[in-house]
C-alpha cells in the first residue's frame, strides 16, 4: 500500500474521531389519549374497541394492557333514523386475559346493523371529554367479480405445495373508489394483508385482475418466504371491502408506519385518524365475500 494512502487513512480516521460528541436527547413523554379502533359493516352491528396509547418506550405486558381498556365510557351510534347506546362486553382471550368492546344490546342486534350508503355518527363522551366522528359504507365503488387459486412458483418453475389467491375485480368509471381486504384459512380469523387496502388511480373504469396476499396476524413474527400462499387443502374466504377516503387514508398510513418501523432511514409518517382529540378511526365497510378451496 502507498504509504501517503495509509498516512492519509489514519489522519482521516483519527480526524472523525475527534469530531465524535456524546448527544443526549430529552424524549418528550407524551400523555395518554384516547385510541379508538371503531368500525361498521354491512349487514353488522358496530363494534368500537377504546383503549388509552402508551409512550413510545414504555415496556409492555399483560397487566398494563389489560390496563389499557376504557371502561365506563358512553358510546352512540347514529344512523338510519335511529341512535342506539353501545355496551361495554368482554371475551376470554386464549391467554387467559379478557378483550373489551362496545357493541349494541343483543335485542338490538337485528334492528341496527350497517346498510350499503348509510352514513353514521359515532360520538364517545369519556372523562368528562367529548369526541365525534362520521363515516359512510359506500354504495357504489369496486366489485368482486370472481376469485381462484394458481400454483406458487420457485426457482422459475411451478411449486404446486403451494398456492396463491387471484381475483378479478371490477372498477367502475367514476374516480374516487377505495378498497380494502382480509383473507380466512380453514378456521382462522379474517386476516389482512401487509398492504390491504387500495384506490383506483391507476385501475379506473377498468377490469383487473390482482394477486391477494394471505392476510397475516400483525403481532406475529412473519414468514417472508412464505409469506403470501396458501397451502394444499386450505379452505380460502376472501373478504373485499368498499371503504371510504378517510377510512383509507388511516389504513395506509398506518400500514406504511408499521412496515417502517425500525428502519432509521425511513420517513416519519402521520396515521391520518379521522376522529379530532383523539387517534384511531372510526370505518364504514361494505362487504362482499367469496370463497374456494384449493385441492389437496
Amino acid at each position: 500500500m502507498d504509504a501517503k494512502v495509509l498516512i492519509l487513512g489514519v489522519i482521516l480516521v483519527v480526524g472523525v474521531s475527534s469530531c465524535e460528541k456524546n448527544v443526549n436527547l430529552a424524549l418528550h413523554q407524551a400523555g395518554q389519549q384516547l385510541v379508538v379502533d371503531g368500525k361498521i359493516e354491512s349487514g353488522h352491528s358496530p363494534v368500537v374497541v377504546l383503549t388509552r396509547s402508551q409512550n413510545f418506550f414504555s415496556s409492555i405486558d399483560t397487566t398494563i394492557l389489560k390496563n389499557l381498556f376504557v371502561h365506563g365510557a358512553q358510546v352512540t351510534v347514529t344512523g338510519n333514523g335511529t341512535m342506539v347506546t353501545l355496551l361495554e362486553v368482554s371475551v376470554d382471550t386464549l391467554n387467559g386475559n379478557k378483550y373489551y368492546y362496545y357493541t349494541v344490546d343483543s335485542s338490538e342486534q337485528f334492528h341496527f346493523r350497517g346498510r350499503t350508503g348509510g352514513s353514521y355518527a359515532l360520538h364517545i363522551t369519556v372523562d368528562g371529554k367529548a369526541y365525534d366522528a362520521n363515516t359512510t359504507i359506500p354504495s357504489d365503488g369496486f366489485r368482486l367479480d370472481s376469485a381462484w387459486w394458481l400454483w406458487g412458483v420457485k426457482d422459475n418453475k411451478p411449486d404446486t405445495s403451494e398456492a396463491f389467491l387471484m381475483a378479478r375485480i371490477v372498477d367502475p368509471p367514476q374516480l374516487g373508489n377505495y378498497a380494502r381486504y382480509y383473507t380466512k384459512r380453514n378456521d382462522e380469523p379474517f386476516y389482512p394483508g401487509l398492504s390491504s387496502v387500495a384506490d383506483d388511480e391507476i385501475t379506473n373504469g377498468t377490469v383487473f385482475d390482482f394477486q391477494i396476499d394471505r392476510g397475516v396476524d400483525k403481532n406475529d413474527k412473519i414468514d417472508f418466504d412464505d409469506y403470501g400462499y396458501f397451502k394444499r387443502g386450505d379452505r380460502v374466504t376472501l373478504k373485499f371491502c368498499n371503504i371510504d377516503k378517510t377510512t383509507y387514508e388511516f389504513w395506509q398510513t398506518w400500514e406504511y408506519a408499521w412496515s417502517n418501523q425500525g428502519n432509521p432511514f425511513s420517513t416519519p409518517t402521520t396515521v391520518l385518524g379521522n376522529i379530532p382529540g383523539a387517534l384511531g378511526y372510526w370505518g364504514g365497510y361494505e362487504t362482499e365475500y367469496k370463497t374456494i378451496t384449493i385441492p389437496k
